[in-house]
């Protein structure tokens, strides 16, 4: 399984993800987000499913950018959709027959020359896409159920990218903590708005493990301060 997280706000995008795969018995650690940037260009890409898939699909793409050139990202987003689906005409009965299901949900983000500002889309196994916007500052792919509340509680559009990211990451942590199949190193990715520069983190656990005690702590301090009057009807009768 996979942590992806791209967020979206006025000052600009965050991205975060796990390195961790796991086949059968076995784990390894691959990067997850592909940055591509240039004049006037950036772009990164995080993907959740098969890693073959992922692998052939964004191969195909680098070598459309080799060749042409996209002004807006969602033209991007929709030439690499369009390789998802060659790599589906090519592989996806072979794959269904090895009882594999053909699976890549995508998340590409940046800002190209003629966007009047960073964007954020999530892309498909289908190749069709939605763009994320005011009301919907983040999306997650891949192991999505335990890292969500933090972020449903914190995030706006207003938020700062210091806040996000800090928040994106305590939600990778709930994650983390919560399932086996999730965990460090994780990258990190910051754009500021209208920069055109991608600046790439990674981090290790003992870079960041402290943070995690410290939440954890912070959690539980939180919670003795919680008011306990609304419980005593609950408990009366074992008085």
């Amino acid at each position: 399984m996979t942590y992806c997280l791209g967020i979206k706000v006025k000052e600009g995008l965050i991205a975060l993800a796990d390195t961790r795969i796991t086949s059968g018995t076995e784990i390894t650690t691959k990067k997850k987000i592909t940055i591509t940037q240039k004049d006037n260009f950036s772009l990164f890409i995080m993907t959740s499913g098969l890693r073959s898939v992922r692998d052939k699909a964004v191969v195909y793409f680098n070598e459309l950018l080799e060749t042409k050139e996209y002004n807006k990202l969602y033209k991007a987003v929709n030439a690499f959709g369009e390789q998802v689906k060659r790599v589906a005409k090519e592989d996806k009965e072979s794959l269904e027959k090895a009882g594999f299901k053909f699976d890549l949900n995508t998340i590409i983000g940046g800002q190209l020359a003629d966007d009047d500002e960073h964007k954020l889309f999530q892309l498909y196994p289908e190749g069709n896409w939605v763009e994320l916007g005011q009301g919907a500052p983040y999306v997650i792919i891949g192991n999505s159920g335990h890292g969500k509340a933090i972020l449903n509680r914190i995030l706006d559009e207003d938020s700062s990218l210091k806040l996000s990211l800090k928040t994106g990451f305590l939600s990778f942590d709930s994650t983390r903590v919560s399932a086996n199949n999730v965990d460090f190193p994780i990258d990190v990715v910051v754009y500021h708005k209208d920069s055109f520069h991608i600046i790439e983190k990674r981090y290790e656990k003992k870079d960041l493990e402290y943070i995690s005690t410290q939440w954890a702590e912070e959690l539980k301090a939180a919670l003795e301060h919680i008011s306990e009057e609304w419980m005593d009807t609950a408990f009366d009768e074992l008085d």
